[in-house]
């Protein structure tokens, strides 16, 4: 078969596809209706940023006003791109003074529109210019970063001190930390490593009036009183704007094992996660599950791909074990345990890379899973999670019911077994209207977000709220839950600059 190299998080690829978007239907695009701010005052931003921080052309400002996938087109006033954090202190000053809005953006990655200003007097708040590393502690196993690196950037720099950040993502070449923070990202690695909220010591973060919030230390330990830093991750721009972070650094692994697995179905991955688990001894760092169709897509329109495997399965899974022995006894871990997996008929085939190509062509498959979705016409999206026990149940009771709703959909769920997490996407019935089937996005949300409330899970596993989900989220968590967070957004930005209408609606 023939097996080619893949880089992972490949800007130029995200950044052809970010000027494809799709166009769907009315209701999901927003308009603004506000009127432009006086140039006095955006004169005033232009002088705390000065002339390479500022930007109004309509051409510069166009591809970050629209969310990738084409979901969401966005306005503003200007772009400005502070390159310290004294200026973004600034910044928040004067907006905080004229009331101006202030809608940070990462590497405008995000797929819930979080990131996308809907207002003609929106300041778009790009942190871009801030990519500094500010120092690794290798003993203490820290990284103190700005928040406009890109993920890359910090795996690099982590790498050359011959440490590990495990954080990893398709987006990683583009993607910022500051929008990984703000989103409380988890990728491929959840199981071992955890999420950002996990990942993270310390954080410093410019408040609404400007003050700055700075705490980044690199402690374990900190038992003294409330944990700041945890307000701020995940609250996407909403409480604060994070200019840098302390972020936990790990042993970079010696031995990297790489499978890809048939198995019968997903109950059977779920048993084999934990089977594998137990005779690896904690050394299980990814466990994604893949279904057939997703591999016919990839296989269909990925020039290059190849099966792994010489005969179809039902349902697949990649999994990778890391550790700091020698190539050849994580091997025989690896081994065993599928053999285990064989025996116990919880696997039915497996393929174990033997080099560093075959093993980035598995993980091409499986990192081509959601944009090649684009070539199969229309995808309506679901990112969410629910008990590692449910997710068998939950597939086939959403697949079914999806299915009854829409004869032909095609249900393609994927994504990170291990922490619960469920990409359970939609392909359209073949030959139907792409616009026509992505006016029913509001009715199949309602079916598959209804079946994980019933689980006890959650709609939206670790692509965030933004503008999306805001609504939806009050039918998910109890009124106190969201009094409590319409408080938190009152009392740090009283005048409601920072990114409003994400994550809670106004009262």
């Amino acid at each position: 078969m023939l097996l080619l190299p893949f880089r992972r998080g490949n800007l130029e690829r995200r950044w052809s596809l970010r000027h494809n978007y799709m166009t769907l239907p009315q209701p999901l695009m927003r308009e603004a209706k506000t009127p432009m701010p006086r140039p006095e005052t955006l004169q005033k931003f232009r002088d705390i940023v000065g002339a390479k921080g500022y930007a109004d052309e309509a051409a510069v400002l166009a591809p970050h006003l629209v969310e990738w996938r084409g979901l969401y087109q966005g306005t503003c006033a200007a772009m400005l791109s502070p390159a310290s954090t004294a200026e973004v202190s600034a910044i928040m000053a004067l907006a905080h003074e004229t009331r101006m809005t202030i809608v940070p953006q990462g590497g405008n990655t995000g797929l819930v529109g979080g990131q996308i200003p809907f207002s003609q007097d929106a300041i778009l708040l790009s942190l871009s210019r801030m990519n500094r590393l500010r120092g690794i502690d290798p003993l203490n196993n820290t990284m103190s970063v700005d928040a406009g690196m890109t993920l890359a950037q910090a795996q690099a720099h982590a790498s050359e001190a011959s440490r590990l950040f495990p954080l990893s993502l398709a987006s990683e070449g583009s993607c910022q930390i500051g929008g990984n923070l703000a989103t409380n990202a988890g990728g491929t690695a959840v199981l071992r490593y955890g999420n950002m909220r996990d990942l993270t010591l310390g954080l410093e973060v410019v408040l609404a009036d400007g003050r700055v919030l700075s705490s980044l230390k690199g402690l374990r330990k900190d038992n003294t009183g409330y944990d700041l830093k945890q307000l701020f991750i995940g609250s996407e721009g909403t409480l604060g704007i994070i200019t840098g972070a302390v972020l936990k650094l790990f042993a970079a692994p010696v031995a990297i094992e790489t499978a890809f697995v048939a198995v019968p179905d997903a109950a059977s991955a779920v048993a084999l996660l934990r089977l594998m688990e137990g005779a690896a001894g904690g050394q299980v760092s990814t466990f994604e599950l893949i279904p057939r169709i997703g591999l016919d897509f990839v296989l269909r329109h990925l020039p290059g791909a190849s099966d792994p495997l010489d005969q179809p399965s039902p349902w697949y899974v990649l999994v990778e074990m890391t550790g700091g022995r020698k190539a050849s006894d994580l091997q025989d871990v690896m081994e065993a345990a599928l053999a285990d997996g064989l025996d116990a008929r919880l696997a039915m085939d497996a393929a174990v890379a033997r080099s560093e190509s075959q093993r980035q062509a598995f993980w091409r498959l499986r990192e081509s899973l959601s944009e090649i979705q684009k070539a199969e016409g229309g995808s309506i999206k679901h990112d969410v999670s629910v008990p590692v026990s449910s997710i068998a149940a939950f597939i086939e009771q959403a697949s079914r019911a999806v299915e009854a709703a829409m004869p032909g959909i095609r249900p393609v769920p994927f994504g990170h077994i291990g922490d619960g997490n469920v990409h359970f996407n939609l392909s359209q019935p073949l030959g139907m209207d792409k616009a026509a089937y992505l006016a029913h996005w509001d009715e199949m949300n309602a079916i598959v977000h209804g079946i994980v409330r019933g689980m006890g899970g959650s709609i939206s596993a670790e692509h965030g709220v933004g503008i999306m989900k805001r609504d939806e989220i009050a039918a998910t968590k109890s009124s106190v839950e969201t009094d409590l967070m319409r408080a938190l957004k009152k009392t740090l930005d009283p005048r409601g600059i920072l990114n409003p209408g994400k994550v809670v609606a106004a009262d």
